[in-house]
């Protein structure tokens, strides 16, 4: 049972919770019925043998009508990252420094809850609020098998984990953000921008020579821009974007004890 400030975020969210899920379940089931009458389409080919470039910069590289080609370019690195990013930083924003700005930060603060407590709760509550949209989203493409997609089980789901904790890193750096400056503006322009870097970095990575050496430093890497739906991610890959998840909410426990809260 998750504790009483969690809850309280999560009803005052739960339509964008469950809107994202439902939305972004809708889509992946067109892009997956629509592959039997795509896979054979030589015009995608030819789109990305000759704008390797533009096309790595919507994450499609290799393959587009083979499965792992269609469902990665499609869905994975793109536009459930790009969901999942809009529901933990923007709800990482407005966890802490939202609230602070609302006044009802200060409400909270007269409650008999540690500032610990309060972001251990605002964390459990992301997490929380992730999990449909993961869940949702792995469950339509593995029901692609009806449709001749045929991805391995721990491929998608190992896959779905790592895109669930890059947008943990994200929401949870928006989160120590907001914390150390009490802006929500602040938070969510750093979490977003620092977000887009790296996607950048991770897609461009495969074609950019330069950008190929750096992209180590982009948690896209770790989570979907090294073939992850092939194989499913490494245990290293997943303790990477845990590890990250982790450091930033140590910063944000430490930054909480010095927060002035109206």
């Amino acid at each position: 049972m998750l504790p009483e400030l969690a809850l309280l975020d999560l009803r005052l969210r739960r339509r964008s919770m469950f809107g994202y899920a439902i939305g972004l379940a809708a889509y992946t089931f067109v892009i997956v019925a629509l592959y039997p009458s795509v896979k054979g389409d030589p015009s995608l080919e030819q789109f990305v043998a000759s704008n390797p470039t533009a096309a790595a910069a919507f994450g499609v590289t290799g393959s587009l009508t083979s499965p792992l080609g269609w469902v990665s370019g499609n869905i994975y690195t793109n536009f459930l990252p790009l969901m999942m990013l809009l529901l933990t930083v923007g709800y990482g924003a407005a966890a802490i420094a939202g609230q602070a700005e609302d006044g009802l930060l200060g409400v909270l603060a007269t409650l008999p809850v540690s500032r610990t407590r309060l972001v251990l709760e605002k964390a459990a509550a992301m997490v929380v609020l992730a999990l449909p949209l993961a869940s949702a989203t792995a469950a339509v493409v593995v029901l692609g098998r009806q449709y001749n997609l045929h991805l391995g089980i721990w491929a998608v789901v190992g896959t779905t984990l790592a895109v669930l904790l890059l947008g943990l890193d994200f929401g949870l750096l928006a989160l120590a953000v907001g914390v150390v400056t009490g802006k929500r503006g602040i938070a969510l322009a750093v979490g977003a921008g620092v977000a887009s870097v790296a996607y950048l970095i991770s897609s461009l990575a495969p074609v950019v020579q330069w950008v190929h050496r750096i992209r180590f430093a982009s948690p896209f890497f770790w989570a979907v821009g090294n073939n992850q739906l092939a194989h499913g991610p490494s245990a290293v890959e997943l303790l990477v974007l845990t590890g990250v998840a982790v450091a930033l909410l140590g910063a944000a426990l430490v930054a909480v004890r010095r927060l002035d809260i109206p």
